[in-house]
């Protein structure tokens, strides 16, 4: 390649030799560099401030904010979910829990409360997707103090349940005398005819009668306050307190098989069947008191008696006879 160079002089209709000047040279180079510098800027800052370009970084951040997106998405069905299963657990808690242990049902405007007062969430506004974190932190509070609600009604219930067993476990529930020891039953509660003065009074307990010695079994848990002949009538009796106000009272016993303040299960053998006190021949009399009043007996039988034995049992007293005592 010619480093010399020519041009055509049409003047002289001749080629010329080019004369090379350095500075001129040296100056539409730099003129060049500096154009192209500065368009190089302009169109990078106009490159950069496009959408159709970005850089790794910021790739690198739309791919977390969309992988954020997807989960907080993710987040609020499952949040959803949750919501339909906690629904399902309070209508059993009001409808099932609350009804068997009679107790009165939680308001659902109590359960479903919102939050009142200041903006919680201002602090999570004036982003690109501030609705969709603020629903999420809505559904997170509302739900947590919904399970913070069910949670306080279900220690209540466990409370509740624990005084259940120990009501359940207080009731008198069998009869003091097994039926195969049994003579027969000689007098229910009601009106019965005193076979002392032959007049008609209240019998506030129910006679069982037994041979002398038969056991005598207590009725349920509870703990002996009597175990004496110091009452009118009764000879020698026990008396149980088994707490929620029932007492059970077995009179005219042979002899003891506990002593005052022991604690007694449901058929322990407490005493044995005699004929003490004012009483015309061996049997138990045997009482429930329920707030200091006498009870028919006949209504707590349901933990040792078929559904036969019973009605016989019923039957038989409901005739108006004569009392043994």
């Amino acid at each position: 390649m010619f480093k010399t160079k020519y041009y055509y002089d049409q003047k002289t209709l001749s080629y010329r030799k080019v004369d090379k000047n350095r500075s001129a040279q040296i100056r539409n180079i730099l003129a060049f560099l500096l154009s192209s510098i500065f368009f190089g800027i302009i169109a990078l800052l106009v490159l950069l401030n496009s959408p159709l370009l970005s850089t790794p970084t910021e790739l690198t951040q739309a791919r977390e904010l969309s992988n954020f997106k997807i989960q907080l998405d993710l987040l609020n069905k499952k949040l959803s979910q949750l919501n339909i299963v906690l629904e399902n657990i309070e209508q059993r808690d009001n409808n099932i829990y609350r009804v068997l242990f009679e107790t009165n049902p939680i308001p659902n405007e109590v359960r479903k409360a919102g939050f009142g007062g200041v903006n919680r969430y201002e602090n999570l506004e004036g982003f690109e997707n501030s609705d969709l974190v603020i629903e999420t932190n809505k559904k997170i509070d509302i739900l947590t103090k919904q399970i913070v609600i069910q949670s306080k009604s279900l220690d209540e219930i466990e409370r509740l349940v624990r005084d259940k067993e120990k009501l359940l476990s207080a009731i008198p529930s069998i009869q003091p005398i097994k039926n195969s020891d049994l003579t027969r039953m000689a007098s229910g509660f009601g009106y019965r005819t005193d076979p002392f003065t032959k007049s008609r009074r209240m019998h506030g307990g129910m006679d069982f009668t037994a041979p002398r010695g038969t056991p005598v079994y207590a009725a349920s848990d509870g703990k002996v306050i009597r175990a004496d002949s110091r009452s009118s009538g009764y000879g020698k009796h026990i008396r149980i307190d088994h707490g929620f106000g029932y007492v059970t009272l077995y009179a005219h016993l042979n002899k003891y098989n506990v002593k005052r303040n022991q604690n007694v299960k449901k058929g322990d053998i407490i005493g044995f069947v005699g004929n003490t006190g004012r009483s015309q021949a061996p049997h138990l009399h045997y009482e429930v008191i329920k707030d200091k009043k006498r009870i028919n007996p006949i209504n707590f039988y349901y933990g040792n008696l078929t559904p036969e034995e019973f009605e016989d049992l019923l039957k038989i007293a409901s005739q108006e006879n004569q009392s043994l005592d």
